[in-house]
């Protein structure tokens, strides 16, 4: 069985460091890293983490059949960056009117993100790897106005309730320091 380990927090929060510090000592880690180039200063949040990462650590760019990429991997840890940046690319993977979407289209759309996140669990407990979740917590602030804002919201909110509940270990990170709650 292996060991998943879920660490949210908010925007700027030391979330993602701190889950690189628990593997800094390990060399046969494989980095998910979900983020899309989409402008200037995108590339430049790209390029800090990149040089941040130890060079021994394998990197794939990708959200999409997880599952796969870690079975073709062998690493022993992977650290999954982020579950938020995962949703946002699967919910502009097609042209969508969010201000007339329904509720159908919303529920498939968030079927797909749950499956995508359980098999990424269950393929690194069924081989026995140590998998570390990086998550945005987006639920302490205020209602957004528009539909995409509260579909997003909805979204990771419940993914972050399906993940609480399947992973052994979790910390809330606020100020750069961790708080362990599980």
């Amino acid at each position: 069985m292996g060991r998943v380990i879920l660490i949210t927090g908010g925007t700027r929060s030391g979330k993602s460091t701190f889950g690189e510090s628990l593997l800094k000592d390990e060399k046969e880690v494989l980095y998910i890293a979900t983020s899309k180039i989409t402008d200037q200063e995108m590339e430049e949040r790209v390029r800090r983490h990149r040089e941040r990462r130890p060079a021994v650590w394998d990197t794939h760019e990708g959200y999409r059949n997880l599952s796969q990429i870690i079975k073709e991997s062998h690493k022993k840890f992977i650290l999954f960056e982020c579950v938020g940046t995962m949703i946002t690319n699967i919910l502009f993977d097609e042209e969508r009117d969010f201000e007339a979407i329904d509720k159908n289209q919303i529920a498939d759309i968030e079927k797909d993100i749950n499956l995508e996140l359980k098999n990424l669990v269950d393929t690194c407990n069924s081989l026995d790897r140590t998998l570390i979740i990086i998550t945005n917590e987006v639920g302490m602030g205020l209602v957004s106005e528009y539909p995409l804002g509260r579909i997003f919201t909805d979204i990771i909110g419940r993914a972050n309730q399906q993940l609480g509940a399947l992973c052994s270990e979790a910390y809330f990170v606020a100020c750069g320091i961790p708080l362990r709650l599980k």
